[in-house]
């Protein structure tokens, strides 16, 4: 069967001198897909609009941020994703410098930061988890933004609705 995904991207603003990291609570919305989770900032790319742009506006209409230091960290494939089973292929940035006076919510959520040891404990489906509610698989790859390894990842990750089948990717 042919992949035709929706092209999409997510990103982690990365507060390095406090540590913390800037996610979303989507809570605004009862009808969102997204509805009850912590997620980066990032959505759907736009027609004649490049994968950097698209990230870069997101941050924005989200954040009111504009980014000056972005890092591709990796890309996946999810399948039969979420309540509608969606395709998707995500590029995953870390965002680590900024300019622009950081909203505190819009339209799908509130900003918020948290330390990123609550964020990567969260993943191993510690006590952080309850106060982090994610995607299941987003364990699997938010370590890897945020890991010391320079290398890009380039992952796949099936879903059936709204759990994870199966996860793996590749450095290069």
């Amino acid at each position: 069967m042919r992949f035709t995904p929706i092209i999409g991207t997510l990103s982690y603003v990365w507060d390095q001198a406090t540590d913390q990291v800037l996610l979303i609570r989507r809570n605004a919305r009862p009808d969102d897909d997204h509805y009850g989770k912590v997620n980066g900032l990032g959505g759907k790319v736009e027609i004649d609009e490049d994968i950097a742009t698209s990230a870069r506006r997101e941050l924005h209409e989200e954040a009111n941020i504009d980014a000056t230091s972005m890092t591709l960290r990796g890309t996946i494939t999810f399948t039969d994703f979420g309540p509608k089973r969606e395709q998707w292929l995500v590029f995953v940035f870390v965002v680590t410098a900024w300019e622009g006076e950081m909203g505190v919510a819009n339209d799908e959520g509130v900003l918020e930061w948290s330390s990123r040891s609550d964020v990567l404990a969260a993943c191993d489906d510690g006590p952080q988890a309850q106060r982090l509610p994610m995607w299941p698989g987003d364990r699997h790859f938010i370590p890897l933004v945020f890991d010391d390894d320079e290398r890009v990842f380039h992952g796949t990750m099936p879903y059936d609705a709204d759990k994870p089948v199966s996860w793996n990717y590749v450095r290069l």
